[in-house]
């Protein structure tokens, strides 16, 4: 009998639920309802901790709403614990922990959540067995058992928490507005109030006139009040890419990452030449206009295994080991026959098939992973490696500092091979994919972008004031 009065009194939930946190003055938030985790947490960025009376506090702004980032609310708790939490990519992070009171089914109690950014995740919330023990049944079948909010219910609920974007004027410049890592920009960069919009590359034209140089979108909008652009180039329009952050450029507007730097960085011999210069290491190389001089290229690399790289070659493509003299004579020679440029390489054996990728961002990396091809691929295709969270060197952090720095780019993605020699540069690419990056090491790369602009700019963000419960 007992156990069935016990029963009635627990509240049944489905897969997702609407709950409340009225103390950090969040009248509903969409929760993911699971089990299988141990801890709550909240989506939260701008954490800042601060002391109040002794006490460890800590400040934090929220997305309540998914697909929203123009509704913010700005918090204030109390930190209860520093704690270690696993995501689902098993990578550890340090969390703040707070307590707060959960609202749910007419019903209200103490939970504990971690604060972290759960912009790769959806859900705004997670709700773990720990808030649920004793007090929650869950039908993993079912959804929204303790009932629905409507669009205009939600609406109004955060009517005075929703603002309009009066931030910066921001320009994205790319190709496909549909790619992940554009849509990470577009959306850190309204996610701080700022007027960002995607314009595409070919549709942009220029006026060269010395009274009245201009810019222009197509349909006849005029962009020279921009503030900065963010240039994404793909590498078969960097002519015409620098060519217009040069116009965006001369009119003083910021970009991100300079027409000059860009440029540069694309020119795969004259990066290596000029990371040389400035006393950086990169893998013995070899570079030779005459199909003559096949033999001697390749003694220069210490002869087979080898690899070929084409100049023009898009990022990480045109890239191929050659496991023997012979390959490397055929490859060579059958690229200087359709007369294109090409490198060829020393082969690291001990690097056994791995590099890193660092990202550089404003003179710091702010993230590193490990490539690792599969088994019979040498190439690092996106969909044809593994990316793992890499912990490195002081020696190789400086080194992807200073590549960066001497090709000028403020945003870099550096590639670095591990030799018995220490870490060799192998490239410095000036549009390194985000989302892939953001997901490993669960951290917001794209808004570390917008960061950059606004600390050029010199432009800071006014915070909403806190609601208080």
């Amino acid at each position: 009998m007992s156990d069935s009065a016990d029963l009635n009194n627990k509240i049944i939930v489905g897969s997702e639920e609407w709950c409340a946190l009225p103390a950090l003055g969040i009248p509903a938030v969409k929760a993911r309802v699971d089990s299988g985790a141990k801890t709550s947490s909240l989506h939260a960025f701008n954490i800042r901790p601060f002391s109040r009376s002794g006490q460890s506090w800590v400040s934090f702004e929220v997305h309540p709403l998914q697909n929203n980032r123009r509704t913010i609310i700005r918090c204030e708790a109390e930190v209860i614990d520093k704690r270690v939490v696993k995501s689902s990519s098993g990578i550890g992070e340090k969390r703040f922990v707070v307590r707060t009171e959960l609202r749910l089914h007419e019903q209200s109690w103490p939970v504990e959540l971690t604060l972290t950014n759960r912009d790769s995740m959806g859900y705004r919330m997670l709700l773990g067995r720990q808030a649920m023990h004793g007090r929650i049944l869950v039908d993993p079948a079912a959804g929204f058992l303790c009932g629905q909010i409507k669009d205009k219910q939600v609406d109004q609920l955060y009517q005075a928490h929703t603002r309009e974007a009066s931030g910066l004027r921001i320009g994205l410049l790319a190709s496909n507005p549909e790619l992940p890592s554009n849509q990470r920009i577009l959306e850190a960069g309204e996610e701080r109030g700022h007027r960002i919009r995607f314009y595409d590359i070919r549709q942009c034209y220029m006026k060269l006139d010395a009274e009245h140089p201009e810019i222009h979108y197509r349909g006849g909008r005029l962009l020279n009040k921009l503030d900065a652009v963010v240039p994404r180039i793909r590498p078969d329009l960097t002519f015409y890419g620098c060519a217009l952050v040069r116009q965006f450029e001369s009119l003083g507007i910021f970009s991100l990452n300079s027409a000059e730097a860009i440029s540069h960085s694309r020119d795969k011999l004259y990066s290596l030449q000029h990371l040389l210069q400035q006393g950086l290491p990169i893998p013995t190389t070899g570079f030779a206009d005459s199909p003559l001089d096949t033999d001697e290229l390749i003694d220069m690399v210490n002869g087979a295994p080898m690899i070929v790289k084409l100049l023009e070659g898009p990022q990480r493509r045109g890239v191929v080991l050659a496991e023997s003299r012979t390959a490397g004579e055929s490859l060579i020679n059958a690229f200087k026959s359709l007369q294109a440029n090409l490198l060829v390489q020393e082969y690291i054996k001990e690097a056994d098939g791995k590099s890193l990728r660092l990202l550089v961002i404003d003179g710091k990396v702010v993230c590193a992973v490990e490539r690792q091809g599969i088994p019979g691929q040498f190439r690092h295709h996106k969909q044809q490696s593994r990316l793992l969270a890499a912990r490195i060197s002081a020696d190789e952090r400086k080194l992807a500092i200073k590549a960066a720095k001497s090709i000028g780019l403020k945003v870099a993605g550096v590639d670095i091979l591990r030799s018995r020699k220490g870490p060799l540069i192998l490239e410095v690419t000036s549009s390194p994919a985000l989302d892939d990056l953001e997901e490993v090491c669960g951290k917001d790369l794209a808004g570390a972008m917008i960061s950059a602009i606004e600390k050029q700019l010199g432009w800071k963000r006014k915070l909403a004031t806190p609601v208080n419960r």
